[in-house]
């Protein structure tokens, strides 16, 4: 069952997207070179503190951190540590969430540590961002799950890559619902699969976090020993970009954006929401 949210509930649900924005911000000021990623996650327990906030990653089927960290192959569920210390060129993707009252937020993104990368890294970001924001712009009443999913594909798929190949869409993680818990129904494929059908019916009150990972390389994926890191099997760096939405009668509000995606969504031709807590 698909959980539906009322406005109010969606307002709290903004509460919440709020602070994984302040986390976003603040993480990515302090992930510069020298900085170790168990130092990003020290940065996310403040600021969920500060917030009065719960953390909803830390004791998630036993992971032991506030955040996420996944560097250069790392697909998600990078576990923070003292050892693993950024590098300039490195890139890191920062997945962080919170709970307001017991709604969630969920949202994640790409930076690049230091300079010098290669051009090819940072069109990888870019394609990985702006197709999930091409998913939240097909987050319209009376379309479809499947619809999201197209258009995040599509987006990527007309992408040249630079030096040639395609870009891996990774199969085995994909979007979600959310609301009184971080991951709910539906599951969001980032490609269409005939054997799924079209999906639920989008109407307001749903919320899905949206969230395309894709690769230089394979779409395929492993997870180490500690059983929860996620690499591409072939080694090649990956991005991966998400932001928690809700459906609204006035429009998709991206709960976990700032200015709660109305920038973004103009430059699509798509109207965000109103935003319930301005």
């Amino acid at each position: 069952m698909v959980q539906m949210k009322t406005p109010e509930q969606i307002a709290k649900m903004r509460e919440a997207g709020l602070v994984v924005a302040a986390i976003h911000a603040a993480t990515r000021e302090a992930a510069v070179p020298g900085a170790t990623t168990k130092d990003l996650d020290e940065v996310a327990r403040k600021v969920i503190a500060d917030h009065g906030a719960k953390s909803n990653f830390l004791g998630y089927g036993g992971f032991p951190a506030t955040i996420c960290t996944s560097v250069n192959e790392v697909v998600v569920h990078g576990i923070p540590d003292d050892k693993t210390v950024l590098k300039d060129g490195d890139i890191i993707s920062i997945d962080a969430g919170a709970i307001v009252d017991g709604w969630h937020g969920d949202a994640a993104y790409t930076a690049f540590v230091g300079s010098g990368h290669a051009p090819e890294l940072i069109e990888l970001s870019r394609v990985t961002e702006e197709s999930m924001w091409a998913g939240i712009a097909a987050m319209k009443n009376g379309n479809r799950l499947v619809d999201l999913s197209r258009a995040i594909e599509t987006y990527i798929r007309r992408q040249p890559k630079p030096g040639g190949g395609k870009y891996g869409i990774v199969e085995d993680y994909g979007g979600h619902g959310i609301g009184t818990e971080m991951h709910m129904d539906p599951h969001l494929l980032n490609y269409v699969s005939r054997k799924r059908g079209k999906g639920i019916k989008l109407v307001p009150g749903v919320c899905l976090a949206i969230e395309p990972m894709v690769s230089l390389g394979t779409p395929r994926t492993e997870v180490l020993e500690d059983d929860w890191t996620v690499i591409t099997t072939d080694g090649t760096w990956s991005s991966h970009w998400e932001h928690s939405v809700a459906l609204t009668e006035q429009g998709p509000l991206v709960l976990t954006a700032v200015d709660g995606g109305k920038a973004k969504l103009a430059e699509l031709g798509v109207t965000a929401a109103p935003d319930p807590l301005a």
